[in-house]
Parts: C-alpha cells; sequence; structure tokens
C-alpha cells in the first residue's frame, strides 16, 4: 500500500519517537513555544480591534557637525566630521560643513562619536502585551533595527497593510518569519512543505523552526531553499548541529538549545549521542489534533506557561541531567574548533543571545534580585518571574552547578565561534519577563566571550546587515545609506561599555535626544501602571 504524505505512517524509522513525553514539564516547554507565536498580542489582534494604519513621518533635514564618525566595518575613526541626512537618508559626510539651509537642524557633536544604530537579531517584542513601552525601551538602548523572531498569520497580515504601529520612535522592523514550525503544523514531509510555501505566500521573510521529527527536520531545510527563503533556529533533538550545518541550516539561535552542542563538542560523544533522549518534547500525533495549534496558542494556556517560559530549563527531566554534565564535562577544544569550522564553512550565522542564556542558567545571580528592569513588567509578570526564580533557587546545588557550567561553557564556545570567523549577531530573546535580556548585558556577555569593543560593535552593525544582504543600505555611516545612528559620549573602541554611553539617537533621520527618550519611556510607564 502507498502511503500518503500526510499519513503518519511515512516514516515508520521514526515512529518509535512519537510518544507522548514522560513528564509534564516538557509537554510545558513545548505548549510555552507554540503559544509563543502567538502570547499577548496574538490575543490583541484576534480582537476586533483594528489599529489604524501607521502614519508615514517625513523625517527633516539634518545635519551634525563636528563629530567623530566611527566605521565598524575598518575600526577607522573619521574625527571633526558632518554627517547630513534628508528625508531619512544620509546624503553626504563631509569634512566642512556648509552654511545651514532653511528647515535644516543642526546639531553640534564636538566630543562625541557616531556609529551606526544597533541591530538587535532575536526578539520577541512585538508578542509582548506592552510592545509599545519596550520598543521605546529597546530604541534607547540603540536599537534602530529589530528582527521580530515569530510572526503569527495575523501580524503578516497587518504588516502588509502597515498596521504594526511602527514609527519614529520605534526600531524599524527588518525582518519577520511566519509560524513557527513545531508538531502542531509540520508533523509530516507534505505537511511541512505545504507549511513554508503557505508562508511564504503570506509575506513571511524567513522559516523559523523550533521542533519537528528528523526526516521533517531535512526536507524543511530543502523545500524552504527551493522557495528562496532562508531557514534556521533551534535544533531538534535528533539533529546534530554539524549535520544541520552540512544541510545548509542557514542560522543557529541560542546556540541551537538543548545538549546537542554539548554533546558534538565532548570528547565522549559517541557514547553520549547513544545515550541521549532524541524524542521530541511535543509528541509528533498533535499534527493530527483538530485545532490543536489553536488550543495551544489560546490566552488561557499562555498563562498557564507564563513561568515556564521564563526559565525552560526548570521543565528538564531529571535523568537527562547526568547525560548534559557529562557531556559538559567532557567539553574538547579541539571538537569545538572543528564544529566551528563546519558552521565557518556552509556559513552558518549565529545569534548565541548570550544574555538570554545567562537568564535561564544563572538565574541565581544576585544582579537578578532587584533589577531595574522589573518596574517596567505588569504585577502579575513580575510576580511570575519571582515565582519562578524561586524555583531555580530552590534546585539542588548539584544541578545548578551544572547549568552554571552550561553558561560558562557557551560563553567559551561563542569565544572559539569567534576566534575561528563564524558571524556572530546580537541578540537578546527579549525583551519580556526576565530582567537582562538587554543589549547592553548582550554587549558585556560578548565581551566576556573574548570579543573586542570593535567585534560587539560589527555583531551589532555590519554583520546584521550582511546577514541581510543589506550592505548597501546599513551598517555604516556613509552617503546612501539609511539615517539610523548614535551618538556616543566616549570612544566605543576602547571600551564596550561606552557602546551605551548614549547621548542621542538618530532613527530615520529623526533625532532625539536620550533625555527626550527617557521622557517618553516615563510616560509610557506611567500609563500603564495606570491602566
Amino acid at each position: 500500500m502507498t502511503s500518503h504524505p500526510d499519513d503518519p505512517r511515512e516514516t515508520p524509522a521514526t515512529s518509535s519517537r512519537r510518544t507522548f513525553l514522560k513528564t509534564t514539564g516538557f509537554i510545558a516547554l513545548g505548549l510555552g513555544a507554540a503559544a509563543a507565536s502567538g502570547g499577548p498580542l496574538l490575543s490583541t489582534l484576534t480582537s476586533g480591534n483594528l489599529p489604524p494604519q501607521s502614519p508615514h513621518a517625513t523625517a527633516p533635514a539634518l545635519r551634525i557637525d563636528h563629530v567623530t564618525i566611527v566605521d565598524p566595518r575598518d575600526g577607522s575613526r573619521r574625527p571633526d566630521m558632518s554627517i547630513e541626512t534628508r528625508g531619512g537618508r544620509i546624503v553626504a559626510t563631509t569634512a566642512f560643513p556648509g552654511p545651514a539651509v532653511s528647515g535644516m537642524r543642526v546639531v553640534d557633536g564636538e566630543g562625541r562619536y557616531a556609529v551606526p544604530g544597533y541591530n538587535n537579531m532575536h526578539t520577541h517584542v512585538l508578542q509582548e502585551e506592552r510592545s509599545e513601552l519596550f520598543m521605546a525601551t529597546m530604541l534607547r538602548e540603540g536599537t534602530t533595527g529589530m528582527r521580530q523572531m515569530a510572526g503569527p498569520d495575523e501580524v503578516l497580515r497587518r504588516r502588509a497593510q502597515n498596521r504594526l504601529s511602527l514609527g519614529p520612535r520605534t526600531p524599524a522592523l527588518l525582518t519577520m518569519p511566519g509560524a513557527i514550525l513545531m508538531p502542531f503544523n509540520s508533523p509530516t514531509v507534505g505537511r511541512v512543505r505545504r507549511e513554508i510555501s503557505r508562508q511564504k505566500a503570506l509575506g513571511a521573510d524567513f522559516i523559523k523552526l523550533i521542533m519537528v521529527e528528523r526526516d521533517v527536520f531535512f526536507a524543511a531545510v530543502s523545500w524552504a531553499h527551493a522557495q528562496g527563503l532562508t531557514i534556521g533556529g533551534h535544533l531538534p533533538p535528533s539533529v546534530s548541529p554539524g549535520e544541520a550545518s552540512d544541510a545548509g541550516y542557514d542560522f543557529l539561535e541560542h546556540l541551537g538549545t538543548s545538549a546537542n552542542i554539548w554533546i558534538e563538542t565532548s570528547s565522549d560523544r559517541a557514547a553520549l549521542r547513544a545515550a541521549a533522549d532524541t524524542s521530541l518534547a511535543l509528541p509528533n500525533a498533535l499534527g493530527y489534533v483538530p485545532f490543536a495549534e489553536q488550543l495551544f496558542g489560546s490566552p488561557f494556556v499562555t498563562k498557564l506557561t507564563a513561568t515556564t517560559l521564563l526559565n525552560p530549563a526548570l521543565s528538564d527531566r531529571a535523568d537527562n541531567i547526568p547525560v548534559l554534565q557529562q557531556a559538559l564535562n567532557t567539553f574538547d577544544d579541539g571538537a569545538a574548533r572543528d564544529l566551528a569550522r563546519t558552521f565557518l564553512k556552509n556559513s552558518t550565522w549565529q545569534t548565541p543571545t548570550l544574555s538570554r542564556l545567562r537568564t535561564e542558567y544563572r538565574m541565581d545571580a544576585p544582579e537578578y534580585t532587584d533589577h531595574p528592569w522589573l518596574r517596567m513588567l505588569s504585577p502579575q509578570v513580575r510576580k511570575d518571574y519571582q515565582t519562578t526564580r524561586t524555583k531555580f533557587l530552590d534546585l539542588p546545588a548539584q544541578r545548578r552547578d551544572a547549568y552554571h557550567q552550561y553558561y560558562d561553557t557557551a560563553v567559551t564556545f561563542v569565544g572559539i565561534l569567534h576566534a575561528e570567523g563564524v558571524p556572530i549577531m546580537t541578540g537578546t530573546d527579549g525583551p519580556g519577563g526576565n530582567p537582562g535580556q538587554d543589549l547592553r548585558s548582550e554587549f558585556r556577555e560578548l565581551a566576556s566571550a573574548g570579543l573586542a569593543p570593535l567585534d560587539v560593535l560589527r555583531a551589532t552593525t555590519t554583520v546584521p546587515a550582511s546577514f541581510l544582504g543589506r550592505s548597501d543600505r546599513m551598517g555604516a555611516i556613509d552617503a546612501g545609506m539609511r539615517a539610523d545612528l548614535l551618538l556616543l559620549d566616549n570612544d566605543p573602541l576602547t571600551s564596550v561599555e561606552n557602546l551605551m554611553d548614549i547621548s542621542a539617537v538618530v532613527n530615520g533621520g529623526h533625532y532625539a535626544t536620550a533625555a527626550e527618550l527617557d521622557q517618553t519611556i516615563d510616560r509610557l510607564l506611567a500609563s500603564e501602571e495606570d491602566a
């Protein structure tokens, strides 16, 4: 009998892994990931309240004089320069400013440094309940461009209609995917191909994958490429990072998640592969349950799994920890460099989101006790965070030590990736309910991995531009580029901390001082507290 592409019997070799999980914790993790495709935004989108189209605000003419332009492409500094912008584009960078013309704003930049605007290449801000507030905080930290990492159908439709409430006081939306590939929508080869084609028709810029069966994974990579789309994200437990890279998986987020990366970089990887659980965190059979995706993306389930999303490590099965610990204990520098060279050979881009991994695996760090970010959160999310952190603090010391080692090894591996020339981009996986998922934290963690200040600047400017194929439009301060730039009070090439000494942001040609952006944040925060 010939099986239909959607028949669950089409891949007998994988049927033994299509079982329900042994713990509800892993189920919660999977459901949380599915719910993350919608979250608070989804309930807003389906409420029937259609927002107005975002107005196009033409940026006035602007000139910044006597500033030092820092070029991340070659690490040069050009002192006493003038930058002129019109209509949201840089029209000239000159050593001698001309006379001001009518309607032009002139800013004295003496003593300051101009760098391109920063790009957060892994954010979920459009899914946040307080998205306007959080986007204001992103702009204040210098983020002028963002890659949204989940896009329910309605978000894609509203983007096409220019109804996402984006403008001069929000980062520009650079790119976004459609719905995340999961067992709900991609249980078979036939289904995943149709889902990718459907997302392309809706306007998805790329495909994001979290967890699917092994055969579906490789089919998804080849089909996405056939449709002219890139694909990347997490790694299913049955697929190693090296073979994913060799198959053409375009990018990894969070180093792929799970223990996969540490098994492949272990001197004992053969034994660890044999011992590791490669079953999905969600049963593939959910792809055949009517309305499963809608159910698990509902506000009820989103609320139910809120604390799980804040720290998925809490859902790890206890019997998986020894495998993880053994992999970390046998981390091998040579194997790690071999994997990095595979990534480099195949152009597998990396957004490690170290700031996010730190909130997960070092959640007991003292600075998270009373972090200033907590005041940005709603009372319920703040309560969920404190509940989650208490659970992490209550874990056995040995397990927390393993998680600390996980994070420290991640920092070491990112340093190896950088040393081998693998392209690394900044991303925070936020903002959200965890403090510390911000660009300042990401810059610091990348520096701790061995990236020099110039390397960190490139990771948030020129590398994202190259990844997106937009080096002619972004990532540097030159005539013809989009007018996204920052004025810094101190030299960004001498200290990574100076990258956050922001005195003004030019976002698409719109100039705002740090004080003005702070006032916007205070106003939005006050309105949320009054609501």
